[in-house]
């Protein structure tokens, strides 16, 4: 069968998933077993994936999918903990005293904060974060899950202090068998300084496209959420945010180019937080009118999930700084258990495996102690504490937890199995490549030189069914290298295109979508969720194809 062919039959399980979420608004929990039942099909009639593989990669999904749904109940309990501890009444009244207005808000908060929080973490962790705080601010649901995806774009390349460049990226150009090292040799460049290179060239690429980001947070606010569902209420901030998003750029872009790329996006971010943060407690560049949601009686059904905006009541004895704290303390653990080593190690060498599953090469590790759902639990504990917290109270926030999670796992239980059978279909009795593989290269071949426009699309492709931008690295990175080296293009730009594009789509990837819709009580209305996220994200795929293109052919960028 030719590649064209195969690289259509390959969309199917992509396509399903299309056409369900955000074309018929089914839940994930209702779609995703669907797609799964696609993939297995396809996986075992067209490219003769022996079934017992199947099944080995749909329990490999299983455990990851157990280890994401950690995630979410470390973060689901530390927002009931704050909140009976009375410290989010407390912090939502500290924020609007800066300013009531909800677009500054989710900049400040949603974007920037976030943004420091993917920089240190990474795997999904800023919804996890963001999306509770913006509820108990008085966000409704659906629009503080929107916020925390679509940041979820310009520092995700730089993520978990750099894990998608120096895991993803360099563990996929190396398994070139050599080929990708002996270029860099070629141009006199060790194996890291060529790695930099490339990670240089994804900090002026996002820079480039992503300081916009903060804008089309405000103007997807005000164009769903807004009584007015206005665009124009969106832009009346654009001062405001293009500052923030180049306050951000800035060092963002100057760290990558000159330091490397596991401080870009936490550094950068904490930067630009500090100072945007005071240029709008002083009232710099902020709008006249100050815009907000709706009353809450007026809210349709859709917006709203099962973690609302009660936030409790305030304590006398409730400061801003004792209610912030639990919050610091997360972000600081989470830089000390990547940043330092032997900390990191010791937590790592806790590793609960599934090894050769059902006799096969296919294994699952789950480090449990380095989760971030580990350090939001210890954090938890923390708070009991130091907020000085009844039994009663510590009692509810449990109950309340567990009657959100069940969603949210039948969920993941379909949803990343079937990209585990999707990635796992490459080792087959056709000799085909891997279902992701074979769609790319169906693509490559039609576009021939314009390649560049799409890189970042395949990239965004990769991050859609993974969930990770990580991954789609691991899967894409030679691939794209390969494409760029056969048509007589910069690779080093092409692969940072890969990057990017991961980066991009993991505004509109289920995964992320089920996470973020789960901790903030929005299981099944993921569809709607990703109809919202899909137009920054063709912006992101598309500028990044357009600059592209611009940069190897214009401007003959090497």
């Amino acid at each position: 069968m030719s590649h064209g062919a195969l690289a259509l039959i390959a969309t199917l399980p992509i396509v399903v998933v299309l056409i369900l979420m955000p074309g018929l608004g089914w839940p994930a929990k209702r779609a995703m077993p669907v797609s799964w039942l696609v993939a297995v099909i396809l996986a075992y009639f067209v490219w003769k994936v022996d079934l017992i593989r199947i099944l080995a990669a749909s329990v490999q999904g299983l455990w990851v999918a157990v280890s994401l749904l950690w995630i979410i109940f470390g973060s689901l309990m530390l927002l009931a903990t704050l909140k009976y501890s009375g410290a989010v009444a407390t912090i939502r009244y500290g924020f609007t005293k800066i300013t009531p207005d909800r677009r500054i808000q989710a900049i400040i908060l949603g974007f920037l904060f976030g943004c420091f929080i993917e920089g240190a973490s990474g795997f999904g962790t800023p919804a996890a974060i963001v999306g509770p705080l913006l509820v108990a601010l008085g966000f409704p649901g659906m629009a503080a899950v929107v916020v925390g995806m679509v940041t979820q774009s310009m520092p995700v390349s730089f993520g978990a202090v750099g894990t998608p460049i120096l895991v993803g990226v360099n563990t996929g150009l190396k398994s070139g068998q050599g080929l990708v090292e002996s270029a860099a040799q070629a141009m006199g460049m060790s194996w890291e300084q060529y790695l930099y290179s490339i990670a240089a060239r994804v900090g002026i690429l996002h820079a480039i496209i992503g300081f916009v980001m903060p804008l089309f947070i405000s103007c997807l606010l005000t164009r769903f959420f807004g009584k007015n569902r206005s665009w124009k209420e969106g832009l009346e901030v654009w001062p405001f945010a293009l500052f923030a998003g180049i306050t951000f750029a800035i060092p963002y872009v100057l760290l990558a180019n000159f330091v490397g790329p596991e401080f870009p996006s936490m550094l950068g971010a904490l930067i630009a937080l500090a100072i945007v943060t005071y240029a709008a407690s002083k009232g710099f560049l902020m709008p006249k009118n100050i815009w907000d949601f709706p009353p809450q009686e007026e809210w349709p059904s859709l917006w709203l999930g099962t973690v609302t905006g009660d936030v409790g009541e305030i304590r006398e004895k409730m400061s801003l700084v004792k209610a912030w704290t639990p919050y610091v303390i997360v972000a600081i653990l989470l830089v000390l258990t990547r940043m330092y080593k032997p900390l990191a190690t010791a937590l790592k060498s806790v590793n609960l495996q599934l090894k050769n599953i059902f006799g096969t090469n296919i294994s699952q590790s789950w480090e449990i102690l380095h989760s971030p759902g580990t350090i939001f639990l210890v954090v938890v504990i923390i708070v009991w504490f130091l907020h000085q917290m009844k039994g009663e109270e510590i009692s509810k926030s449990f109950k309340e937890v567990a009657g959100q999670m069940f969603n949210a796992g039948v969920a993941l239980s379909f949803s990343v199995p079937m990209v585990r059978v999707f990635i796992e279909s490459g080792v087959n009795a056709t000799g085909y490549m891997s279902m992701p593989l074979e769609l790319a290269k169906g693509v490559a071949d039609s576009v021939g030189a314009a390649w560049p426009m799409f890189a970042a699309y395949i990239g965004g492709l990769g991050a859609f069914v993974a969930g990770s931008n990580t991954v789609s690295n691991m899967m894409f990175a030679l691939f794209q290298w390969s494409v760029a080296n056969q048509i007589g293009v910069s690779e080093r730009l092409v692969v940072a295109l890969q990057a990017v594009g991961g980066a991009g789509g993991n505004m509109f990837c289920v995964h992320n979508a089920v996470a973020a819709a789960a901790v903030v009580g929005m299981i099944g209305k993921e569809g709607y969720i990703l109809r919202m996220t899909v137009i920054p994200t063709i912006y992101y795929l598309t500028a990044a194809g357009i600059y592209g293109m611009l940069a190897i052919y214009v401007l003959g960028f090497h």
